[in-house]
């Protein structure tokens, strides 16, 4: 039997809060643990309960969710944070993923698309609201990091990258190019070192600065 994943459900507004119970309650992938409306009860809650993914708020009273985040990865690393929110602008996004989130999804979009979202976060990988991605390569268009260009990359490196960022597991990926998991493992570390980067959000931002993510 596969092993439910444990969330701590993050939003300062009750209502909020009721409606993501009544979604993922019931679905037979997930377990919510506890709630939390602001950051200090939420970091309390991740050391009390040891959830796998933080479903949380961007504006939280007392700290911001990338506050959380920051101080979620110095001492829980192992746990997961997906970003659940109004904001579509690009500044929210960039900060919660230097401050470590494994997603952003916004509060308008699909359930289908935060279940996603959470199975995704879940087993790993990194997930981007497919809407927001396409802003962002627009506002980034005009803008290209300093770092290594893409021809620095093999095309299944490329690929790979590509596919992780728009949120698709080792597994996932490894099925989609017909290879071991081992293979995309291999890949995604050659990708990384070829670039100086080292996290899936370094790989994520990369992504959305080389305008990859444009067929979002």
């Amino acid at each position: 039997m596969t092993k439910k994943l444990r969330l701590l459900l993050v939003d300062d507004h009750m209502v909020v809060r009721e409606g993501l119970r009544s979604l993922l309650g019931t679905d037979a992938r997930f377990e919510i643990v506890g709630e939390a409306a602001d950051g200090l009860t939420a970091i309390s809650a991740v050391e009390r309960l040891h959830p796998d993914v933080v479903v949380m708020d961007v504006s939280l009273p007392g700290m911001n969710g990338a506050q959380v985040t920051r101080k979620l990865k110095e001492s829980q690393p192992e746990v997961r944070t997906l970003a659940l929110t109004v904001h579509e602008e690009g500044g929210y996004l960039r900060s919660l993923m230097d401050a470590g989130a494994s997603g952003y999804v916004l509060k308008r979009s699909a359930a289908s698309e935060l279940l996603r979202a959470i199975e995704v976060v879940g087993e790993g990988g990194t997930y981007l609201d497919s809407s927001i991605a396409g802003q962002l390569v627009s506002k980034l268009g005009q803008r290209r990091t300093a770092l290594a260009p893409s021809s620095a990359l093999s095309e299944r490196e490329r690929e790979v990258v590509r596919h992780v960022a728009h949120g698709y597991s080792n597994k996932e990926i490894a099925a989609k190019l017909d290879v071991s998991v081992k293979t995309v493992e291999t890949y995604r570390y050659r990708a990384t070192e070829k670039l100086g980067l080292h996290s899936r959000a370094d790989l994520v931002r990369y992504a959305i600065d080389q305008g990859w993510l444009a067929d979002n």
